[in-house]
């Protein structure tokens, strides 16, 4: 028998984290390996733009890990969009990704209404499509090799 409760705990979720990182790294030759090297950890990674008043004119925030470079958020301001500065953040960051972080390939998520053909033209492939999430909008999963 188990008592089930559904408080949010700090201290347990580290917990189970921390068993499940064990449990994965016994089950995993690739994990284990990474344990104990630089590329264990999620290093952050961000980008900015600033307009000639210093406002933020966009962004690209993500981390490098196991070779890898995950896109969290890029944003555009909409006085700036079409003049190809979105580009530019993606770009750099895929080469300080590559050149500082030996990382090979990026991954992000989007959703329909966002940008899917903008990664699209520039190199990256969906690889997943998540229908309804949330509901009445498309998620989409897209990676590219960059290295």
């Amino acid at each position: 028998m188990f008592r089930i409760e559904t408080e949010v705990d700090k201290e347990r979720r580290q917990l189970l984290h921390s068993r499940l990182r064990a449990s994965n790294t016994a089950a995993s030759p690739i994990l284990r390996e990474l344990r104990g090297t630089p590329g264990e950890r999620e290093v952050p990674l961000h980008v900015w733009a600033l307009d000639e008043g210093g406002d933020l004119a966009g962004g690209l925030v993500g981390h490098t890990w196991a070779g890898w470079l995950h896109i969290a958020s890029l944003w555009v301001d909409e006085r700036h969009r079409g003049a190809g500065l979105g580009s530019h953040l993606l770009s750099t960051a895929e080469h300080l990704a590559t050149h500082d972080r030996a990382c090979r390939s990026a991954r992000l998520e989007t959703w329909d209404f966002q940008a899917p053909d903008f990664y699209r033209r520039l190199g990256y492939e969906v690889v997943c499509v998540i229908p309804d999430y949330p509901p009445g909008i498309t998620e989409y999963t897209l990676t590219k090799r960059i290295g």
